[in-house]
């Protein structure tokens, strides 16, 4: 069984940069889509980004695309979530989970302006982390 361990987390400040990290153990990693989701306080748990099994495939929620950049070292057994240029509205603990419903771990997401990025829900997503705190002051 795949458990994942979140690390990196910390305070920074607005424009900063972290870089988180979600190791987990078990002989299989490679073989699950993975995903960062964030949770502040009295919000609901947000999708961030995800990433395929092998790493050719990631997607990005609105609020995070061209700041955050997943990737994944199947070798190590981590998936990283580089954030730049960040703002006080991505503080927020950050989780990472496996993706239990297939190969493609997001969907499109329609406004109706139109096409606004990925999404995926929670519910789709297990063995989750135990978080790492992210603080951005402005």
């Amino acid at each position: 069984q795949v458990q994942p361990v979140e690390s990196g987390g910390g305070l920074v400040q607005a424009g900063g940069s972290l870089r988180l990290s979600c190791a987990a153990s078990g002989r299989t990693f490679s073989s699950y889509a993975m995903g960062w989701f964030r949770q502040a306080p009295g919000k609901d748990r947000e999708f961030v980004a995800a990433i395929n099994w092998s790493g050719d495939n990631t997607y990005y929620a609105d609020s995070v695309k061209s700041r955050f950049t997943v990737s994944r070292d199947n070798a190590k057994n981590t998936v990283y979530l580089q954030m730049n240029s960040l703002k006080p509205e991505d503080t927020a603990v950050y989780y990472c989970a496996i993706y239990l419903r297939g190969s493609v771990p997001a969907r499109r997401k329609i406004e109706s302006t139109g096409w606004a990025g990925w999404t995926a829900d929670a519910a789709d997503f297990g063995s989750w982390g135990q978080g790492t705190q992210v603080t951005v002051s402005s």
